[in-house]
């Protein structure tokens, strides 16, 4: 089974996915396309990189995951082959795959030179249908990453905001805004571990403040805004049966602060 994955900003139900769909079952007609979302915000490198992430290590071993978030389409930015773990990416070398590898070395990377692998001719504005889609198929049929051109030192980093701990608090952001509005932050689990997670512990974000981690939403009533550690293991912060996002008009870079008495 040939599994490729795609990652975009083009928003849902748009005409450029179908275009990529349509590259890539030209050459493998048997290859299983799965959409992981193409409701990145426009241009976010960072919403991206958190997704994939967050996403792609749940996938079959040796499936094909193609992001396309890619302000610098056009330039001289270089697309990349990469496999961390067991996974494949082929991206734009902008960043992308910085959340990952600061879980994992990157155990193989390729720079994508051969044409022989390409869609003729290229468009300045359109990498991910004229390069990427077809070099995720050719590598779902087999194709050897080697073959896509020379081996490169590393991707582009990403430098995501790091949490800061200190005694009695953590100082974090809202990292992405997922799609039923709630606010997923970048304090993880691992951070929470030894605090108490009752009333004594107030999380802030923006000028709205709660009371407790909760673990699961039906633990308060609707309207409430909450806090409670999502699928993800990081902190989000939501309203029961709401749109937290919508509601505060709170979004990515918010601050947050969890402080304990």
């Amino acid at each position: 089974m040939s599994i490729i994955t795609l990652t975009t900003d083009f928003g849902t139900g748009s005409p450029y996915v179908a275009a990529m769909k349509g590259v890539i079952l030209s050459i493998n007609p048997d290859a299983t396309l799965v959409d992981i979302t193409h409701d990145i915000r426009p241009q976010d490198i960072r919403h991206g990189a958190v997704v994939l992430a967050d996403v792609t290590g749940l996938y079959p071993d040796d499936t094909v995951h193609v992001a396309v978030v890619d302000p610098g389409v056009g330039t001289d930015r270089p697309i990349v082959f990469t496999r961390i773990g067991k996974q494949n990416y082929v991206v734009p070398d902008n960043g992308l795959l910085g959340e990952l590898l600061e879980r994992m070395p990157a155990d193989q990377v390729v720079r994508i030179e051969n044409r022989q692998y390409w869609r003729e001719p290229v468009s300045n504005t359109f990498h991910g249908r004229d390069i990427m889609a077809p070099v995720a198929a050719h590598l779902s049929l087999g194709v050897s990453p080697e073959k896509l051109g020379p081996p490169a030192e590393t991707t582009s980093k990403l430098e995501l905001p790091k949490p800061r701990v200190r005694p009695g608090r953590i100082d974090g952001v809202v990292l992405e805004v997922d799609s039923f509005g709630n606010l997923i932050t970048n304090i993880t689990a691992d951070m929470l571990v030894g605090y108490p997670t009752d009333e004594r512990v107030c999380i802030v974000c923006g000028i709205y403040e709660t009371y407790g981690i909760l673990s699961a939403y039906a633990q308060q009533h609707p309207d409430m805004f909450v806090a409670l550690v999502a699928s993800s293991g990081r902190l989000e912060l939501a309203i029961v049966e709401g749109n937290a996002a919508e509601r505060l008009g709170l979004q990515a870079g918010t601050p947050v602060t969890v402080a304990w008495d």
